[in-house]
């Protein structure tokens, strides 16, 4: 009993670990992608910070949602009702936008820094964030 117990256990960290990696591979090419986006967007079109955060937002959430379905959190939990899990992606994903959302207005403009210093948090710590929310109540 102890046995079955202990190898369920390994198997379910063998599969956080694998998809925490493709995590980091999918979720960190497209956050890189966003945060990207967003300072070359403010930087060189002059949009505001947040406008652009905006935009970026919603060009990628599409992308998000399609590759950490099909490619990061492959083979975990449910795959019917969508819709259920259409909204709760969107929710999370709303919750990590403010997040950054956040970042750009303390660091950019409460403290007037530049573009670029609201990627840093954005690279570093909403990844986590939306990871742990989305593999918990996304793709349970």
């Amino acid at each position: 009993m102890v046995q079955i117990i202990l190898n369920r256990l390994d198997q379910e960290r063998r599969a956080v670990a694998l998809q925490m990696l493709r995590y980091a591979l999918a979720g960190g090419l497209i956050t890189l992608a966003v945060a990207a986006s967003y300072w070359a967007i403010a930087e060189f079109l002059g949009v505001d910070p947040m406008v652009s955060l905006t935009i970026v937002f919603l060009v990628f959430s599409g992308i998000s949602y399609l590759v950490h379905g099909v490619f990061t959190f492959k083979g975990h939990g449910a795959r019917d009702r969508h819709h259920v899990r259409g909204t709760r992606f969107i929710a999370i994903n709303i919750l990590g936008f403010l997040v950054n959302q956040g970042f750009v207005w303390y660091l950019v403009k409460h403290l007037d820094g530049p573009t670029w210093w609201a990627t840093i948090p954005m690279v570093l710590f909403t990844p986590l964030l939306t990871f742990a929310l989305h593999r918990r109540f996304v793709y349970a």
